[in-house]
């Protein structure tokens, strides 16, 4: 199990972020996918560039403050939970995941693949937000 978490405060509100975190119909923004597509009220998939996929299972959604889902394909399972705050007009995201490798020979490199990811998935983030003075 590996788990791997990442805080930064953008200069935005906190329905912006939310709004643009949680579209499933907006997700150009997004260098990693080709498409998302909606299974059902509770599930998505994502699909990369190479046409790999991952379903989700949204779990709690509490808008502008708390989202979190499962996360499953045929590397890996694990949970996701993303925490939005707002202050002083700044947004502070605090995003955690907890993942299990699925093949014993992707167990060493787990960790160093969820902080690659999430450092992409922030600077594409800061691109969707347009802001360059984001605190990490």
């Amino acid at each position: 199990m590996a788990i791997s978490k990442i805080k930064v405060v953008f200069p935005a509100n906190v329905k912006e972020v939310w709004d643009i975190v949680t579209s499933l119909e907006n997700y150009q923004w997004r260098s990693d996918l080709s498409r998302i597509e909606v299974l059902n009220e509770k599930q998505f998939a994502e699909y990369t560039k190479e046409g790999f996929s991952t379903t989700f299972t949204i779990t709690v959604s509490e808008p502008y403050k708390h989202w979190e889902f499962d996360m499953e394909n045929s590397n890996m399972s694990g949970h996701w939970v993303g925490f939005f705050s707002e202050k002083d007009g700044n947004t502070e995201i605090v995003f955690t995941e907890n993942v299990t490798a699925k093949k014993l020979i992707m167990k060493p490199f787990v960790k160093s693949f969820l902080k690659k990811q999430q450092s992409q998935y922030i600077a594409d983030l800061k691109k969707a937000l347009q802001f360059s003075d984001v605190i990490i």
